[in-house]
C-alpha cells in the first residue's frame, strides 16, 4: 500500500477511512473522558472550605510616650525578649520583606508596617497551617502615655471540637497577654 501509487480513486477510499476512524475514536474518547471533565470542572468551581477565623486582641496602657515604647519594643527581633523565645533575623533589614526565625524553626515574613507597628505572617510554624498572622502596634494616648495592641488572627476550622478551638484560644490569650505585660515593664524601666 503505497500512497504515492494509489489511484485518486482509492486515495479518497483511504482517506474517507481514516476520517472515520479519527471520528469513531473521538467519539470513543469523549464517552470515555467525560466524566473526568465533569469531576474537574466541579473541583474547579467548587466552594473552599468554609473559615473560620479567630481574631485575639491583647492590648496593655504604658505610661511612657508612644516613640519611646516602640523605640523599646518595637524592632523585628525584640520578641525574643519579651516573648522568651531566639530570634535571628535571616533576611531583610528590619523593613517589609524581613524575614525572622524564631527558635530555630519558625519562620516569619514581616508583610507590612508603619513607623509605630508592623504585621507578619508565620510560613513555618505550628500556626502556619492555620493562615497566622499577627499585628504588634503602639498608639499614642496623649503625649505622654501610649497603648500597646497585639492583634492575631488565624483560621480555627481546621480544630474539630469546640474545646479544640477554646484550648487554642485561650492558650494563645494567656501568651500573648504576659508578652504585653513585658513589653510593658521593659518599656517602663
Amino acid at each position: 500500500m503505497d500512497i504515492c501509487r494509489d489511484t485518486p480513486q482509492e486515495w479518497l477510499v483511504r482517506k474517507s477511512e481514516a476520517a472515520w476512524v479519527g471520528e469513531t475514536t473521538m467519539k470513543i474518547a469523549r464517552i470515555l473522558l467525560a466524566p473526568c471533565f465533569t469531576l474537574a470542572l466541579g473541583l474547579a468551581i467548587s466552594p473552599a472550605p468554609a473559615s473560620n477565623y479567630v481574631v485575639v486582641r491583647r492590648e496593655i496602657l504604658v505610661d511612657r510616650p508612644a516613640d519611646a515604647v516602640w523605640q523599646r519594643i518595637g524592632s523585628y527581633c525584640a520578641i525574643g525578649e519579651w516573648l522568651k523565645l531566639k530570634c535571628t533575623i535571616v533576611a531583610g533589614n528590619g523593613g517589609v520583606g524581613t524575614v525572622r526565625q524564631l527558635d530555630g524553626s519558625t519562620i516569619e515574613p514581616m508583610v507590612g508596617s508603619t513607623p509605630l507597628s508592623y504585621t507578619y505572617a508565620q510560613t513555618v510554624g505550628n500556626m502556619a497551617a492555620r493562615n497566622y498572622h499577627g499585628t504588634l502596634a503602639v498608639e499614642p494616648v496623649g503625649t505622654r502615655r501610649a497603648r500597646i495592641v497585639y492583634t492575631l488572627i488565624y483560621d480555627a476550622a481546621s480544630l474539630t471540637t469546640e474545646d479544640a478551638r477554646k484550648a487554642q484560644f485561650d492558650r494563645i490569650s494567656a501568651r500573648f497577654q504576659g508578652a504585653i505585660e513585658t513589653m510593658k515593664e521593659l518599656a517602663e524601666k
